[in-house]
């Protein structure tokens, strides 16, 4: 039962975040395309570890670093905007989830050019 709880705590958390983030948050830094891909929340709702993907590499770096800057004003924001008992310590992560599967989503596609690149030449006398 509790499973289940912990599990909507951390997407709501990963909402609220992202939502902070977006819309709060006034750093430059964070002005990038990104997404909060996960929010794992432990069990005494004490800390959480919120996972964030940025598409463009080379503001990754900047964007973890007003991330961490921002860390306190973003756990404030989330204590006022939900109601649970304590308002976690926030830790943010870098996700390249995202990144490496546009990654291999290229190099299938090149491999499919490449592909039929070759059935044109075997077809041609």
């Amino acid at each position: 039962m509790s499973y289940n709880r912990i599990d909507r705590i951390s997407e709501e958390v990963r909402r609220e975040v992202d939502r902070i983030i977006r819309e709060d948050v006034n750093d430059p830094r964070t002005k990038c395309t990104f997404s909060i891909t996960h929010a794992d929340v432990t069990r005494d709702l004490r800390y959480a570890k919120i996972y964030v993907s940025v598409l463009e590499d080379d503001k990754r770096e900047g964007m973890m670093a007003a991330l961490k800057k921002a860390a306190g004003f973003i756990r404030r924001e989330l204590g006022h905007n939900i109601i649970i008992r304590y308002s976690p310590e926030l830790t943010f992560v870098s996700d390249e989830n995202i990144a490496y599967g546009v990654h291999i989503a290229k190099v299938l596609a090149d491999a499919q050019k490449m592909e039929n690149h070759h059935d044109e030449d075997d077809e041609t006398p």
